[in-house]
């Protein structure tokens, strides 16, 4: 397992993409053979480069993306064969309309009917092939054994999330009992393997190369002499807290103490990273006001038209250190929207939302006069999403660290917008906060980008959260 932006990640699923760009070279390299078999001279004209290197990047490249926005690298389809079907059809055929569309503007990149149609027929072949192939060979080749020290809730919570990420090649060998303890039992289909005085005898014997320590009370229990030996000898040792994070993108706040915030890494504020932030959110939301001017144009007709109201609705939201700013939006709801039931929180399928509205929620059209707020500096591109003063109030004051998402500039888009739905309760406000406390701890300019990549995708395939 490695981890990326703090996540762990399926180094096969990583390995297989690269892969998989080298089997798009391929049939291209095929199919240009395949339709020119029995004329040499031909082939060597079209292979000529420097204007083949570039018809086969923008080949590979279009594919590669579709492969991506299909979730063919998703690790919830890497393991389903017949989704992996329905996701590769989907981005063949994604990949020759983008390629279509390239070939429209860029007219002098095309590589011929001939050849696009064989190279794709053979891209599903290869890539079928090297599912099947791969799916075995990183079964053997990146399977790491765990241990889990510790059998109780968090220990628990830890396995499930673990056997659930079946692309890791987890390979569960057991748990340890808090205390000394005889083996046999079993804990979630797993054996109880020994007590802590058996640590380092388990540990050799089922080859044991990570060891999660998930002990609630670990205060005079936890046995650090053999801990700290088994580190040396290239046994990794890690915090069932920080592996729970890394595994689901969250920090489990009904798990996690106030000392764990103090302790972990993470959480940089330098200088330097607000600098750049501010400096990138500055030219990209002036770059992106003006690319987006006539989209934002054509909105704003669209919602005068469709219902009576303001074309632009503003709210009263909380931002960077608790300071409250009005943030900008199309209007998407009706305009007496809360005039019976009054402020109560936005649902996915929320009936005050008009026809246009509907449309531009799923594709977050709604939020585009929100680069203004960027430009003023109320918000960043990527952030916790501002909330309302009334909500505010409710939920600092039943949810542990809610105040510590104001520590930085809102986002219109986050972590949380991507990984999880509308929020529509205290509940849904708590799991949203695990997952901004994740952004926080791990926040970033290249984590920023994957967010807004992946913000991008979900608007692409109308999967707005």
């Amino acid at each position: 397992m490695i981890r990326i932006f703090n996540q762990y990640v399926s180094l096969g699923l990583l390995l297989l993409g690269s892969v998989e760009a080298l089997l798009t070279f391929l049939a291209l390299l095929c199919g240009a053979k395949l339709r020119f078999w029995g004329d040499p001279s031909q082939f060597s004209e079209y292979t000529a480069l420097p204007a083949f290197g570039l018809e086969t990047a923008v080949f590979v490249l279009a594919f590669q993306i579709c492969f991506h926005y299909c979730d063919l690298y998703d690790h919830a389809v890497a393991g389903n064969r017949g989704g992996q079907a329905v996701a590769l059809v989907e981005s063949l055929g994604a990949g020759c309309l983008l390629l279509g569309l390239t070939y429209y503007i860029f007219p002098m990149l095309l590589i011929g009917r001939g050849v696009l149609f064989i190279s794709t027929f053979l891209l599903g072949g290869f890539v079928a092939l090297s599912r099947s192939m791969f799916d075995r060979a990183c079964a053997a080749a990146f399977e790491e054994r765990v241990l889990i020290l510790g059998a109780g809730e968090l220990a628990e919570r830890v396995a499930l999330e673990m056997l659930r990420r079946k692309d890791l090649a987890i390979a569960l060998a057991g748990f340890i009992h808090n205390a000394p303890g005889q083996p046999g039992r079993e804990f979630l289909g797993r054996p109880i393997l020994g007590g802590v005085e058996d640590l380092e005898k388990l540990t050799t014997q089922w080859q044991i190369s990570r060891i999660i320590v998930a002990m609630e009370d670990r205060r005079g229990r936890l046995p650090v002499a053999n801990l700290v030996k088994l580190r040396v000898q290239g046994v990794r040792i890690e915090d069932a807290h920080a592996v729970a994070a890394a595994l689901t993108g969250r920090i489990w706040l009904d798990t996690v103490r106030p000392s764990w915030f103090v302790f972990s890494d993470g959480f940089d504020r330098s200088k330097a990273n607000r600098i750049a932030k501010r400096s990138i959110d500055l030219a990209m939301g002036i770059l992106g006001f003006l690319v987006t001017a006539p989209i934002m144009l054509a909105v704003a007709l669209a919602v005068r038209f469709d219902s009576k109201g303001p074309v632009i609705y503003r709210q009263t939201r909380v931002g960077l250190a608790g300071r409250n700013f009005d943030v900008l939006k199309f209007r998407s709801m009706r305009a007496d929207a809360e005039a019976s039931g009054g402020i109560r929180w936005a649902a996915e399928d929320d009936p005050r939302v008009t026809r246009v509205g509907r449309f531009l929620r799923r594709y977050r059209l709604d939020e585009l006069p929100q680069l203004i707020n960027v430009i003023r500096g109320h918000m960043s591109f990527v952030g916790p999403r501002p909330e309302r003063p009334v909500f505010v109030e409710q939920l600092r004051k039943v949810i542990s660290y809610y105040d510590e998402r104001n520590s930085v500039r809102p986002g219109i888009t986050g972590w949380a917008q991507v990984q999880y739905h509308y929020g529509a309760s205290v509940e849904d406000a708590a799991r949203k906060l695990e997952y901004d406390l994740f952004y926080l701890k791990n926040m970033s300019l290249l984590f920023d980008l994957a967010i807004v990549l992946k913000t991008v995708r979900i608007v692409v395939t109308a999967r707005g959260r």
